[in-house]
């Protein structure tokens, strides 16, 4: 086989890439054109034909970081392990007190207009809540029913 090395430079310095990213047609034929050019007006033409080509670039595949996300999507990948950061700074102090203060002020609604809670008892138990006595709706249910505040007649 002839030695292509000027060639390979030369299409190199043509098509403004490094000599790693030049590919020659491997067929016997076109070795032989390739081994006849030699300036740069006969390069131009074999690339022109595709006798000499530039290699594609070479890219960091995103299908894993997809698939990460995939499953980050439907709560995977949350255990021990992938943490970092104290409880608090995952979701914050406040963040929390909102979801359980708004869900205990929504079941306290509920009770009221089914009228299982009287005016009173509504603001025993909400003023209760605001003070952070209630842990969750099971501990509202369970205090209410306790403290007989539930009206049972249904």
């Amino acid at each position: 086989m002839a030695n292509l090395a000027k060639q390979k430079r030369i299409a190199a310095d043509v098509m403004k890439v490094g000599e790693g990213k030049v590919w020659i047609d491997p067929d016997p034929e076109a070795t032989a054109d390739i081994a006849e050019a030699i300036t740069r007006e006969d390069i131009r033409g074999l690339i022109e034909e595709g006798i000499i080509k530039k290699k594609q670039k070479k890219g960091v595949s995103r299908g894993r970081a997809r698939q990460r996300a995939a499953k980050k999507a439907v709560g995977r990948r949350r255990g021990h392990g992938s943490r970092k950061g104290a409880k608090g700074a995952r979701r914050g102090k406040k963040r929390q007190w909102i979801t359980k203060i708004r869900s205990l002020r929504r079941r306290l609604k509920e009770l009221r207009d089914e009228e299982d809670l009287d005016k009173t008892a509504y603001r025993k138990l909400y003023t209760k809540a605001k003070a952070g006595e209630l842990r969750n709706i099971a501990h509202l249910n369970e205090v209410a029913k306790s403290d007989k505040l539930i009206n049972s007649a249904r």
